[in-house]
């Protein structure tokens, strides 16, 4: 058997390209200095009206989604954006009800959140949106967020990551508490809903026992679509076996490919899916100009203004449970024995950094250059140029669409009146949304509720 991304290759013409929004508000991680721009307001990441602005804009590219990033532990050191920014549910209500057709998508983790809880919140959130919702699933990389919910240690990963994968299936059973038509409504006979319809879960797992049901009927489109980012080989087979969108990064387009053949040959292989209800796409960065060399030179200004040496040092720790390295000695060699720190926190990327700091014989200096080394995104130049690079991506299969960072406003607005027709153009996305929900934008099913589903089949 060939590769997914082999097997389905034929189906090319019937693709679509998907694109998300990333608003990061002051400015995230490497872009600590976003918000001086003066397009943006200093207290955008707490400021509804400014992410109503950037979701309108984003709709009107008729992106499929806005994705709302978090995270629950800061330090001083943390980027602006993390240290004061609304959190995702309830900013996504507000976003549903001043946009129509855009998807909305937020970050929730399923170590610090009761289940019955964020799975009503997040059910909410469907129906306010008429079935635009999206739940980004993770498992907490921060491992000081432990600190906030009392405990004295945040979970090792096999804990962390098997929470996640009943928790989703628990989140997914709730939401079929009722039948679809469980809500009669008949005035005339004074029946409001058909009691049969309605499903106790009685659920007792290792991590979780919660009874049900859910206070709340489906949305248009069944459930929530569920996304997964995570790269450690937990991660891949959460996001295999329960991932509906994958986010991820990958630097060009063999590593995308690879990543791409091995999510869906695990879905495929391993949970017996249909690897084309994963849609996988890489968050990247666009920067767009009149010619292709003024783009490169806004790039290159824009790495060395929003990603200083300063800056990179005081967030190099966040791997490694956000341990300070500004005490150390920085032309002192790397200090390898700091890996420890990031046994419970984003480990994957804390081990990489070590290893090649080790491996080349790095000073911390070095290796915090290394960090902040000016990279030239593969989605630079005019939108022509770019847009001919998200083709050849997306026709590689190297992933079905891309999550755009939003930082500078007046590049965003280019993105939408100038990168979307060059693509549109090249008929590689959407003219005009065809669907409702946010399933239906990325091509996904809707999800038949199991107890109608069972009746179904032993009637």
């Amino acid at each position: 058997m060939g590769s997914p991304r082999q097997t389905h290759q034929r189906q090319t013409q019937q693709r679509q390209m998907h694109l998300g929004a990333v608003p990061y508000g002051t400015g995230g991680p490497g872009s600590h200095t976003l918000w001086l721009d003066p397009e943006i307001p200093g207290d955008a990441s707490v400021d509804v009206d400014w992410f109503v602005e950037m979701a309108q804009l984003a709709e009107r590219g008729l992106f499929d989604l806005v994705f709302i990033v978090d995270s629950q532990f800061i330090t001083p050191y943390s980027p602006p954006h993390y240290l004061n920014r609304l959190e995702p549910l309830t900013l996504l209500s507000a976003l549903a009800t001043q946009t129509s057709r855009i998807g909305l998508v937020g970050t929730a983790t399923t170590s610090f959140n009761s289940p019955f809880n964020l799975v009503r919140r997040l059910g909410s959130l469907d129906l306010i949106s008429h079935g635009r919702a999206g739940w980004n699933v993770v498992t907490t990389g921060d491992a000081g967020t432990a600190g906030n919910y009392g405990l004295d240690e945040h979970f090792d990963y096999d804990t962390r990551y098997g929470r996640a994968q009943e928790y989703v299936e628990l989140a997914r059973a709730l939401w079929d508490s009722y039948e679809d038509d469980a809500f009669v409504r008949d005035r005339e006979s004074g029946v409001f809903f058909d009691r049969s319809k309605q499903h106790v879960l009685d659920h007792e797992g290792t991590y979780f026992k919660v009874r049900g049901p859910l206070n709340l009927q489906r949305s248009p489109q069944g459930h929530p679509v569920v996304f997964q980012a995570g790269d450690s080989d937990q991660g891949r087979d959460l996001g295999a076996s329960v991932g509906e969108g994958i986010f991820t990064h990958a630097p060009d387009i063999p590593s995308g490919q690879a990543f791409y053949d091995d999510i869906k040959t695990r879905a495929q292989r391993r949970f017996g899916r249909n690897p084309d209800h994963l849609v996988i796409m890489p968050g990247i960065k666009v920067v767009l100009g009149d010619t292709d060399e003024e783009a490169r030179e806004i790039e290159a200004t824009d790495n060395e203004r929003d990603h200083t040496f300063t800056a990179a040092l005081e967030e190099f720790g966040r791997p490694f449970g956000w341990h300070d390295f500004t005490r150390y000695d920085l032309d002192a060699p790397f200090p390898a024995e700091a890996l420890r720190y990031g046994e419970r926190s984003f480990y994957t990327r804390a081990k990489e950094i070590t290893e090649r700091a080790q491996a080349s014989g790095w000073t911390l200096r070095q290796a915090v250059e290394a960090t902040r080394q000016f990279r030239k995104s593969p989605f630079v130049g005019t939108a022509s140029t770019v847009a001919d690079a998200l083709v050849e991506w997306w026709q590689a299969r190297a992933c079905d669409g891309f999550n755009i960072g939003i930082d500078h406003p007046a590049n965003f607005r280019r993105v939408v009146d100038e990168l979307v027709p060059a693509l549109q153009e090249r008929g590689a996305f959407r003219t005009d949304y065809d669907s409702t929900t946010l399933r239906g934008h990325l091509g996904l099913p809707v999800p038949a509720n199991r107890y109608a589903a069972a009746a179904a089949t032993a009637g």
